[in-house]
């Protein structure tokens, strides 16, 4: 038996089975909602159900807070309706998401950033061009059919090369991979562009929000924007934790020199020793020390779980609505996320 999912916002309807996931039967039916890591931790696909039933077959998802339960939220890529369902969710145009595929790439350059972080240069075929929005990522797929997935850190207008910062995280077999054993025109596959991390067309000002290699997107994002001539102001705050993992501090310090509506802010958690006069602590509180009221803008987070999360519960007490939060988050954890 399937049941009907009514889309308050557009007013439209489909049916989804009981087997599948909200969002795959939305999918279905060409209908396109946020998503990003499609396994319940990022809280991209978040919706709120108005009425009716839904059940997680999977477990509670952990891409929800208490606060978002309370009020009724549900993540749509874990959530199978039990019941008609009428849901509050936004829609993309179909005309901004692009057609996903798989292609071939190799690996063109390897240079590493900093001391745990490695930029890759993938080379498409020259027939092919992958059409993407600034902020969306990709997965490489490996041998074994596993998948890592990154952030494209270029602009489309920029993409020669795909670029992507891979963090070398301890233990992880692909990350380790790239920094000892990869070389130079290796044969790879990717599959995207893949999740809704973009710039809503939206004239608020945006406070951009990321951690370690949280950076990636955000700097296709300034320079997708810089590009596109969009003048809306972007606040970039980055948070690390000390003054090395800084690894490209003098293209976003450029950014704001050469371009009035940028704002940069580096902030390092942990600058033991080191002979630095900016701004420490944890990047959110920089945010929050900065804005009274965050009624008025937007904001984009990307980077770790737990700086996500503090963003998600600290800035709806200062006025953020959750419906202008948007949020890509690198969860290590789980398989199909990132190993960044």
């Amino acid at each position: 038996m399937n049941f009907s999912v009514h889309l308050q916002r557009s007013g439209r309807q489909f049916d989804a089975s009981p087997a599948e996931s909200v969002l795959d039967a939305a999918m279905r039916h060409g209908i396109l909602i946020p998503y990003g890591c499609r396994n319940g931790a990022c809280g991209s696909c978040r919706g709120k159900i108005l009425e009716g039933q839904i059940d997680y077959p999977a477990g509670e998802p952990g891409g929800l807070d208490g606060r978002q339960r309370a009020r009724g939220e549900a993540l749509l890529c874990q959530a199978h309706a039990a019941s008609d369902l009428k849901l509050d969710v936004e829609e993309l145009d179909a005309g901004q998401v692009a057609e996903v595929r798989t292609l071939p790439v190799r690996v063109m350059e390897l240079e590493k950033l900093a001391h745990d972080v490695m930029r890759m240069g993938l080379k498409l075929p020259a027939t092919e061009r992958l059409r993407y929005l600034p902020g969306q990522y990709i997965e490489i797929i490996l041998r074994d059919g596993r998948r890592r997935a990154f952030s494209l850190a270029n602009p489309p207008q920029a993409d020669e090369l795909l670029e992507l910062h891979i963090r070398h995280v301890p233990g992880g077999a692909f990350s380790g991979h790239v920094f000892d054993g990869l070389k130079v025109r290796a044969l790879m596959r990717i599959h995207g562009p893949l999740g809704s991390f973009f710039l809503r067309d939206e004239p608020r000002p945006a406070i951009l929000v990321a951690g370690g290699t949280g950076f990636a997107p955000m700097q296709a994002l300034i320079e997708g924007a810089i590009a596109a001539a969009d003048k809306r102001e972007l606040h970039l705050y980055w948070g690390v934790r000390s003054a090395r993992d800084l690894y490209r501090d003098e293209r976003a310090r450029r950014w704001a020199a050469q371009h009035s509506q940028v704002r940069y802010v580096p902030v390092l958690s942990d600058p033991d020793g080191e002979d630095w006069n900016g701004r420490t602590g944890f990047v959110h509180e920089a945010v929050l020390e900065d804005f009274e009221d965050l009624s008025g803008h937007d904001v984009y987070a990307s980077g770790p779980p737990v700086m996500i999360n503090a963003v998600r519960g600290h800035f709806v007490d200062v006025g953020l609505d959750l419906d202008h939060l948007y949020y890509d988050s690198f969860d290590y954890a789980y398989e199909t996320g990132y190993d960044a």
